[in-house]
């Protein structure tokens, strides 16, 4: 089980693209690594159809994409075929790679099983996870969700923007935050330096009388 801020496993995996290590694989970008269930699926069809349409996106945020599960490349290659077919406007070859985990050897390591859902054979099989790593290598954020829901993709911009502006700057998003909102001043800002960092920010009363609630514009 890998947690916030842990180093992320460099594993070395077999893809649609070839070998892939991991790190070599990022370089200096964020990365995505997100879990489908099983190839030949149809809600894993859907979400793998909406990230290849949705790849221009996360090259902007120099974000990597990867989708893994438990079958093999063979199976993988022959399924881009149903995806890009289910999902026309997916034009050339498919934009990033799928890796094949079929020892489970990833899912286990990366605490992705759902013991609910299984193979045939009785075999568990992934969840729908996303991970998002940093250039550090750490991982940034942990979202799990059961194989009988869909992903949302926008929110996973959503929140790949958040990460990456807190990132650098000292506010942090309030719920349902998007891009141009205004964000919230950090509690462990002085009220001093916040005049000097956010000379816009305001202090919203409350009947506590406690100044923790400050909202700024999102610096730029």
């Amino acid at each position: 089980m890998v947690n916030l801020g842990d180093v992320f496993p460099n594993f070395t995996a077999e893809s649609t693209i070839g070998t892939i290590k991991l790190y070599d694989y990022l370089g200096d970008s964020w990365g995505i690594v997100f879990s489908h269930p099983a190839d030949y699926t149809p809600v894993c069809t859907t979400e793998l159809g909406s990230m290849a349409k949705m790849i221009p996106e996360f090259e902007k945020r120099n974000v990597k994409v990867m989708a893994i599960s438990c079958d093999g490349v063979d199976d993988h290659l022959g399924w881009i075929k149903d995806i890009k077919s289910y999902c026309p406007d997916i034009k050339g070859e498919f934009p990033y790679p799928i890796i094949a985990d079929q020892d489970r050897d990833l899912a286990v390591t990366l605490g992705m099983l759902d013991p609910d859902e299984k193979t045939s054979e009785g075999l568990p099989l992934s969840c729908r996870a996303v991970f998002l790593i940093g250039p550090d290598k750490r991982l940034k954020l942990s979202i799990l969700y059961p194989a009988t829901t869909g992903r949302n993709f926008d929110e996973i911009l959503r929140v790949i923007d958040s990460v990456q502006l807190t990132a650098v700057k000292k506010v942090a998003t309030p719920a349902n935050w998007k891009p141009g909102c205004d964000c919230m001043v950090l509690p462990s800002i002085s009220p001093e330096e916040a005049k000097t960092l956010f000379p816009e920010h305001k202090v919203h009363s409350v009947p506590s009388g406690k100044t923790y609630i400050r909202t700024t514009p999102q610096p730029q």
